[in-house]
């Protein structure tokens, strides 16, 4: 147990008035103003008489008469051998009078729409319990924990990984470094370290792009569906852009249909690898489509590289940015391959773009955390990253395989079916186009089940129920109860005239 500490500050009962007088009086009231308005609460310590005599300068005897009238009214409660504490019995008092005083007294604050639109996308946005089927929550065989720890600890020890000042705010070069070899190697990215610039993840390097490329109401292609953390940021962009959703298909999106909504768009804002969330890759020939329409009329391509290393059957397919450097922005996370809460991801860039780009991150956060950038890069050129992934990518399918079987098994056809995929760490169950997909993950978060659903992703117009299930590693069992426990509230939300034998 965590030991306290002795000394305890006290600033709101230090403005005691000498001349006036009756000191002790003086302390009994400020001890219970402060217990009052709550600078000190129920379980703090107090420092000892001697402690607070010295303070004070005061004689001893005042602090221990004003400790003995607090503790005769209950405000102080005494224990043996640890010393003198604000009451616990306060506790329950104090949380009723602040009900109380919230419910006949508390005024509304008056937020703008800009407040109240970021307020909801606080709720979309809540993190679910590591259950299945979190997407992204690395857990049994998924974690890196062990390994991690051992190698942070190691280069820690040598003090690289142990700065104390300002860093470069493009990121630690060494990890640059790491990057520009392992994209190039695995991605078929074509850059440089200096071309690279470490982020927070893929949410701040698609935040920067969004304020640095565009002018106001400038169009721009999204794919429709989409991941919500880039629509809700372009929807609530400080810059207003206008969104020109894009459908895609089984090939991608759909580039002649881009055109022939927004053919002036600015950029196009794509998941080349492993379209989020239905899950095939673009094409070879929309590919090409895409890159001539963005080099026709200068725009932008920013490429989400999501999940591309996840690729069951076959090697990943090549990123774009390798077929057009100078067109196409370049975004990768580790998060999802090691934890989420690294916090590290990348930006790959055209050499103009870097100065711009880091020159908003300054404004944003200064630079990343460095400590685990430079932990990171060892990790990254010692080939553990690879690794990883290899191993990660046979637990993945295992479990795939796994909850494919599941699925078949127990959910009747005209309730759900399933787009698997062949890479990635979710599949998508379709449902009945009657069901309200938010309705029925908000019943299986209550029975104990994480999934996401799926039309928040599309536009209102072409909106489709489904939900995301997540591949973590968990037991098997667990996958097994979870799905009979899904397909239980799906029936339980079937028209009965649609109700089935399974």
């Amino acid at each position: 147990m965590a030991r306290m500490a002795k000394v305890v500050e006290l600033p709101s009962i230090t403005k005691l008035n000498k001349i006036q007088g009756k000191i002790a009086a003086q302390l009994i009231q400020a001890l219970r103003q402060a217990v009052q308005n709550g600078d000190l609460q129920a379980g703090d310590p107090l420092p000892s008489s001697r402690e607070l005599a010295m303070t004070l300068s005061v004689s001893r005897g005042t602090i221990i008469e004003v400790y003995d009238q607090l503790l005769a009214e209950g405000v102080l409660e005494a224990r043996a051998r640890q010393g003198t504490f604000v009451s616990d019995n306060l506790a329950r008092s104090k949380r009723q009078q602040t009900q109380k005083w919230t419910n006949t007294h508390a005024t509304q604050i008056q937020l703008t729409p800009a407040a109240q639109a970021y307020a909801e996308v606080l709720k979309e946005f809540k993190p679910l319990p590591h259950l299945p089927f979190a997407v992204s929550v690395p857990v049994g065989r998924t974690q890196p924990n062990d390994i991690w720890r051992k190698f942070g600890n190691r280069y820690r020890a040598r003090g690289v990984a142990a700065p104390s000042g300002y860093d470069d705010p493009q990121g630690v070069f060494s990890l640059r470094v790491a990057i520009a070899d392992y994209v190039r190697r695995s991605r078929s990215v074509h850059c440089e370290a200096e071309q690279i610039v470490i982020t927070s993840g893929i949410q701040q390097a698609l935040y920067i792009c969004s304020q640095i490329l565009f002018k106001a109401q400038d169009q721009v292609w999204v794919e429709d569906p989409a991941y919500r953390g880039t629509t809700a940021l372009l929807e609530n962009s400080i810059q207003p852009l206008h969104i020109v959703r894009v459908p895609v298909d089984e090939e991608g999106i759909q580039v002649d249909t881009g055109i022939n909504l927004a053919p002036n768009a600015r950029a196009a804002f794509v998941t080349p690898s492993h379209q989020y969330p239905i899950g095939m890759p673009m094409s070879l020939a929309r590919r090409t489509a895409l890159l001539a329409w963005a080099k026709q009329q200068s725009a932008w391509i920013i490429e989400d590289d999501y999940d591309s290393e996840l690729r069951y059957s076959g090697q990943p397919f090549p990123a774009l940015q390798g077929l057009a450097p100078e067109q196409v922005i370049y975004l990768g996370t580790f998060s999802k391959v090691l934890f989420p809460s690294l916090r590290l991801g990348y930006a790959v860039l055209p050499k103009a773009l870097v100065s711009p780009f880091c020159g908003l991150r300054v404004l944003i956060d200064r630079h990343p955390p460095s400590a685990d950038q430079h932990v990171l890069a060892a990790f990254i050129q010692e080939g553990y990253l690879e690794r990883h992934i290899r191993r990660i990518r046979n637990v993945y399918a295992e479990n795939r395989r796994y909850l494919i079987g599941m699925i078949e098994r127990y959910i009747p056809k005209h309730l759900g079916y399933l787009q698997a995929g062949d890479q990635g760490m979710h599949m998508v169950l379709w449902l009945a186009d009657y069901m309200d997909d938010r309705e029925i993950a908000q019943a299986a978060l209550d029975a104990g089940i994480a999934i996401k659903a799926v039309s928040p992703t599309f536009s209102l117009e072409r909106k489709r129920s489904g939900l995301v299930l997540g591949l973590g590693d968990f037991d098997q069992d667990q996958i097994k109860i979870a799905i009979q426990t899904v397909a239980i509230i799906l029936k339980s939300h079937a028209k009965p005239n649609r109700i089935e034998r399974s």
